[in-house]
């Protein structure tokens, strides 16, 4: 799995590093079960805290993604949902994104989303 970030983004480093592990789940190119690097080891390679790397990971436990595990590292989810559900996570982000953009407030997109599941 290859791990890229943009130091000059406005995205934060831990979503940049998140969505690089959506992404290939998404696209096939990591597969349930699959360990990710240490969080230690990442860091370095990347030149960023160990602390960023472990955001991004965090936020990847709270989407249902990973497994972290003490002293085991994190592990993608196993099953077969684990792909689909990072493809939905990075539509969403998408999403999220393309409403900001447009200038509607959270609030607003939060009541778009309930009418249009009625």
């Amino acid at each position: 799995m290859l791990f890229r970030v943009d130091s000059t983004s406005a995205v934060p480093l831990g979503d940049q590093i998140a969505a690089c592990v959506r992404g290939a789940l998404a696209d096939g190119s990591a597969e349930p079960g699959e360990r990710l690097p240490a969080a230690r080891e990442l860091a370095d390679s990347l030149g960023v805290n160990v602390h960023t790397v472990l955001r991004g990971y965090q936020r990847l436990r709270e989407e249902g993604l990973i497994e972290l595990r003490r002293g085991r590292g994190a592990v993608i989810m196993p099953g077969a949902q684990a792909p689909d559900r990072a493809h939905l996570v990075e539509r969403l982000h998408a999403l999220v994104g393309e409403a900001r953009r447009l200038g509607v407030t959270d609030d607003e997109f939060l009541e778009l989303t309930r009418t249009s599941l009625s």
